[in-house]
């Protein structure tokens, strides 16, 4: 019953925005964009230089070893008791890989804005 009541819905909703739809009237300067009461001049978005998006995907990325790094601080006194070598050479090797990676990306220039 459940099912049938979604597709129901679904159908009604469609069928009632196609029909009201119809009823409005609409016009040009009602369809264009509303921007604080000015006109819009230009393209609605400017294309963006794929080194910001580089730049964005490595903050992301080391951003998320911060997030890695808490819980382990965490627990890391407890951990010593048991572990001392596996908790200290698991972050280390951790955060070996991604000083590599920050040195790749160092060396391709993805930091450097004028390049």
């Amino acid at each position: 019953m459940l099912a049938v009541l979604a597709v129901l819905a679904t159908v009604g909703m469609l069928l009632g925005s196609v029909a009201l739809g119809r009823s409005a009237r609409s016009n040009k300067m009602k369809d264009t964009a509303y921007e604080c009461g000015m006109l819009p001049v230009g393209e609605g978005s400017t294309r963006l230089s794929v080194k910001f998006y580089l730049v964005a995907m490595l903050f992301i990325l080391f951003d998320i070893e911060v997030v890695f790094l808490y819980p382990w601080a965490v627990v890391y006194k407890d951990m010593l008791v048991q572990n001392a070598t596996l908790i200290l050479g698991a972050m280390l090797s951790f955060l070996g890989v991604l000083f590599i990676g920050y040195i790749y990306a160092l060396k391709k220039g993805a930091l450097d804005w004028k390049g």
